[in-house]
């Protein structure tokens, strides 16, 4: 199986994978420069860069790579332990560099009104294959989203199972009431996305939540929504708010140590809202 064509194929498929590549050579070693191993998600490999000790060592580094997603650089002295003595003590040394290679992220923005015309526009622009769904075919457009990987004028129960939401995937509920809000927060909370947020208040977020419950889902399966969405910056205009909103995509998307945060328990410990809601 040829390297590229598997990593393309599982690109396109939404999954991660893990490259590794021999990218210098000293002295005589059992495999060449630029020989290739591809480490899928499930462990699974194609490709190799010479078998033996060295490989299951970079094997174990791409599992690492694949799950921190930053890359690593390794560097093997074939002569140096007697752990090499199943035929790959040639003397020389290698270094090999093992990157994460992982798929276009695809944010699916429920709600085809005026805020979601800037948030597909600024996640393009920031790196996310856009895909807008709104069962009003004069909103869900090409017209409006010109610059959408992908565009779905139906009702939301009938598109859901159709997408290919998985783990590299954002979810952005923004449809124009409360009932369509539960009507695709309900089906996004089972799937394995990373991101999921919804726009409104606590409380307007409390009372959707609070109805889902009624139907028997538990409080502990909306505790990863980012809700209100986006960053805190005091965002008011249509604009601001698709920027505030990408930021946060961002700060999950490269694990990064800032200010964006899940609704959570802080928003359930608020007990002051929810003994307004209460009455």
């Amino acid at each position: 199986m040829d390297v590229y064509e598997e990593l393309v194929r599982l690109r396109n498929l939404g999954q991660k994978c893990a490259l590794a590549t021999i990218v210098e050579v000293r002295g005589s070693i059992p495999s060449y420069e630029s020989a290739k191993l591809l480490v899928r998600e499930d462990g699974s490999m194609t490709g190799t860069i010479g078998g033996g000790c060295v490989e299951a060592e970079v094997w174990n580094a791409a599992r690492e790579v694949i799950e921190t997603e930053k890359p690593k650089h390794l560097t093997f002295n074939l002569g140096q332990d007697a752990a090499y003595d199943n035929g790959l003590i040639c003397g020389g040394q290698l270094d090999v560099f093992v990157e994460p290679v992982l798929p276009v992220p695809h944010t699916f923005i429920f709600g085809a009104g005026h805020i979601s015309k800037s948030l597909s526009k600024v996640a393009t622009l920031a790196g996310f294959a856009t895909v807008v769904v709104d069962n009003r075919d004069t909103f869900a457009n090409r017209e409006r989203f010109p610059e959408a990987a992908g565009i779905h004028a139906a009702e939301y129960e009938e598109v859901f199972p159709q997408l290919n939401i998985n783990e590299t995937s954002y979810i952005i509920i923004v449809t124009r009431g409360h009932r369509d809000d539960m009507r695709v927060l309900k089906p996004a909370i089972a799937t394995p996305a990373r991101y999921i947020a919804m726009i409104g208040s606590k409380r307007k977020v409390l009372n959707v939540i609070r109805e889902l419950e009624k139907e028997g889902i538990p409080r502990a399966a909306f505790e990863r929504i980012h809700a209100p969405m986006g960053l805190d910056i005091g965002a008011i205009s249509p604009e601001e708010i698709a920027i505030s909103v990408v930021a946060e995509m961002i700060a999950v998307r490269r694990n990064a140590p800032s200010n964006w945060r899940a609704l959570s328990l802080s928003v359930f410990a608020d007990e002051s809202m929810r003994a307004m809601l209460s009455k």
